[in-house]
């Protein structure tokens, strides 16, 4: 028995009980702050891994006291919880455990226990409920995959790693300690290096959104020093986008994905409110929108894409809105409070908008062109249902329609007539009908673009043209799981995913795209999650009942399973995220049987 284990003992019987599972202990470690490290973080001398103790507001900040001088020996405590009996998980199974009142995410792998954090970083969805497979879990809620041996992330979205904890067994008996000053810490920072002055390398990112700061951190993560660029139209740092249209009145410091602080630490420079206008990949130059020449020696084009603007008569009245931006969002939120709306287009965007403004506008209708909402992407049966879910509050639907006209009144929109003959009440119109490519500037550089000027790039993210990357739903890619078949799919996962497989390439280190699609859309507080690529399938199998608002559903292709999507079926998707990325393939059979065990759920 160790000396720490005959210690807890002794404490153990002094109280006149034995140790058992949820027993706290607090001990004293000796350990020397400073030592020539980076203030970003400190090493865990107990667990071997890096843990950054700060939260998404601080990322950076030291942890040594602003009168500790570097290495000078400080004592801090830890604590130590039993947790568990070493027979209690068998291989390939985890538990939720407490010590300190700190939740963890304990593992058993090949009889090897490990404990990381127990909250993904991306939504804090409880990762016990995800999907187990191998030395990885991937959240159940939105797909992202941590290492369970070391708490990095994997697989998106979100950004940062999981706190790892020393996992200690001692006479059949599983230990878990944290450092006590790390008790309220859930999230890790990666180490990162900053910029060094004398290394005269530039990169220079084009785009302000989750592909562009994936890659600027990869790079900083894998030493590179030179200096980076990130070039944005919108006034903010980059911001989680996908909550625009699922809330739209947030205080702008809620979405942020990274402070302000963040990117001066790091030595990145963020360049807001500007564009860039043109390229020149023969001189290595880009003309912004004020005018600047700027240089660079490998550039990364993640400039997203554009709302489709209306196209019938009056669509530049007052009132006629599309959502691109922070100061869009906060607008249609302002503007509908106690009016008539009018959304046009039933997907992703429209529906969300439709769902937040219930209880905002004094009245919501959707126009859409299909029979139901999300026909095409999801099926009939699940757009019915999403239909009536809005309908349940009082949204109207106008499907198998189109708008005509826009008639206003003093320049101000007033009534949206349909092909149909009906007129509706509008105070505000909102349009959701698609995106293109925000890619006129590449004119006459070059860069390859295809029929609907998304910019084509190998499994490497790299153009046609040397030195020139690009990522996110600006691309055309080929998608590994349908053949190498060239896509453009706009997922905020996705887009992340670009970002690191562009970094790495600049880097020469050359890593394939080979992530699972994995989106989600969320209505009245119910989340509707999809994974794989089901465009062209031919026949959806059910599992539980849709008019329940409760299931699983396959999207069959040439006897194939190509996606899935699921409404309180958690972890189905992300279950089947994690085979289709580990190259199964899952047949129709599979779909069609009663029993579901080889998902493991």
């Amino acid at each position: 028995m160790s000396k720490f284990g005959q210690v807890d003992r002794a404490c153990m019987k002094l109280r006149g009980r034995s140790p058992r599972s949820g027993s706290v202990f607090l001990r004293h470690v000796t350990r020397t702050v400073g030592c020539g490290r980076s203030p970003r973080g400190s090493r865990d001398p107990t667990s071997g891994e890096d843990k950054i103790i700060a939260d998404r507001c601080s990322e950076g900040k030291a942890v040594m006291n602003s009168s500790q001088e570097p290495g000078q020996p400080v004592e801090q405590e830890e604590v130590t919880g039993l947790v568990c009996q070493e027979s209690d998980l068998r291989d390939g199974q985890m538990k939720e455990v407490t010590v300190g009142e700190q939740k963890m995410l304990l593992v058993r792998i090949q009889g090897q226990y490990n404990a990381v954090g127990s909250q993904c970083s991306h939504y804090n969805a409880p990762l016990v409920k995800g999907a187990l497979a191998g030395d990885r879990v991937r959240c159940p809620f939105h797909g992202a995959c941590f290492n369970v041996r070391t708490g990095d992330i994997e697989e998106y979205p979100g950004l940062d790693c999981l706190p790892t904890y020393k996992v200690k067994i001692t006479d059949g008996n599983v230990y878990v300690s944290i450092n006590k000053n790390s008790l309220t810490v859930t999230r890790r920072v990666k180490e990162m290096c900053s910029m060094n002055p004398d290394i005269n390398h530039t990169v220079l990112l084009i785009g302000g959104g989750p592909a562009s700061l994936v890659c600027a951190e990869m790079l900083r993560q894998n030493c590179y020093q030179g200096r980076i660029i990130m070039v944005t139209k919108d006034i903010l740092p980059p911001f989680d986008k996908p909550k625009l249209s699922k809330a739209m009145n947030l205080d702008s410091s809620n979405i942020l994905l990274r402070s302000s602080d963040f990117f001066q630490q790091y030595g990145i420079e963020l360049w807001t409110h500007k564009e860039a206008v043109s390229v020149n990949p023969l001189d290595k130059l880009v003309k912004l929108s004020d005018g600047t020449l700027q240089h660079y020696k490998q550039l990364l084009i993640s400039t997203s894409c554009r709302a489709w603007p209306l196209s019938c008569p009056g669509w530049d009245l007052k009132g006629v809105k599309l959502l691109q931006s922070y100061e869009d969002a906060k607008e249609i939120h302002s503007s509908c409070q106690g009016h008539r709306a009018v959304i046009i287009g039933a997907s992703f965007i429209g529906m969300e908008v439709a769902s937040y403004l219930t209880d905002k506008a004094a009245f919501v209708a959707v126009v859409g062109t299909a029979g139901f909402p999300f026909e095409r992407t999801l099926g009939p049966e699940i757009g019915k249902m999403t239909m009536q879910m809005l309908a349940e509050r009082n949204v109207r639907f106008y499907m198998n329609d189109r708008v005509t006209e826009l008639r206003g009144e003093n320049g101000r929109v007033k009534e949206v007539v349909l092909k149909s003959g009906t007129v509706l009440e509008a105070d505000v119109v909102i349009a959701g009908v698609g995106v293109i490519p925000n890619t006129d500037f590449l004119a006459g550089s070059q860069v390859e673009v295809d029929c609907q000027k998304a910019v084509i790039v190998d499994k490497f993210m790299q153009t046609n043209v040397p030195d020139v990357f690009a990522a996110g739903d600006v691309t055309s890619f080929p998608l590994a799981i349908r053949g190498d078949q060239r896509v453009n799919i706009g997922h905020w996962q996705m887009s992340q995913a670009h970002g690191r497989v562009a970094a790495l390439s600049m880097l020469k280190k050359p890593t394939k795209i080979e992530s699972v699609p994995f989106f989600w859309t969320v209505l009245l507080g119910k989340s509707i999650r999809y994974t794989g690529y089901g465009e062209g399938y031919t026949e959806i199998i059910f599992k539980g009942k849709v008019e329940e608002r409760k299931f699983l559903a396959f999207y069959i292709k040439d006897e194939v399973v190509v996606a899935a999507a699921s409404l309180m079926f958690d972890p189905a998707v992300a279950r089947l995220a994690e085979l289709m990325a580990t190259g199964h393939l899952i047949t129709k059979a599979q779909a069609q049987a009663d029993d579901l065990s080889w998902l493991q759920m």
